[in-house]
């Protein structure tokens, strides 16, 4: 089973920009898909970004096309996500999950903290 640990969350002003990211053990890591999910109170995990195992596959969310950018460095089993000119509608805890056939894991790690002053 993986075991996910994000990080780089933080205070940022609006327009400004931001790293994440995810270290993955207990897997294969060059194998899986890696996605990047956000989720504020009350409400469901929401996938913004995912990268396929190829490096070069990858899916962003409306909300986010253009201003983030998904990577992964397999050597380090790391998944990144740059996020750039962030508004305070992304203030979220994001985590990100290694994705299994059509589903995604169920071991979800501490997740990191984003928030946006406007």
């Amino acid at each position: 089973q993986v075991q996910l640990a994000e990080s780089g969350g933080g205070l940022v002003q609006s327009g400004g920009s931001l790293r994440l990211s995810c270290t993955a053990s207990g897997i294969i890591f060059r194998n899986f898909n890696m996605g990047w999910f956000r989720q504020a109170p009350g409400k469901e995990r929401q996938l913004v970004a995912q990268i396929g195992a190829n490096g070069y596959t990858k899916f962003y969310d409306d909300d986010v096309k253009g201003r983030f950018t998904i990577s992964r460095h397999d050597a380090e089993k790391t998944t990144y996500l740059q996020m750039d000119r962030l508004k305070a509608d992304d203030t979220d805890v994001y985590y990100c999950n290694a994705q299994y056939g059509s589903g995604w894991s169920t071991n979800w790690g501490q997740g990191t903290q984003v928030t946006v002053s406007s």
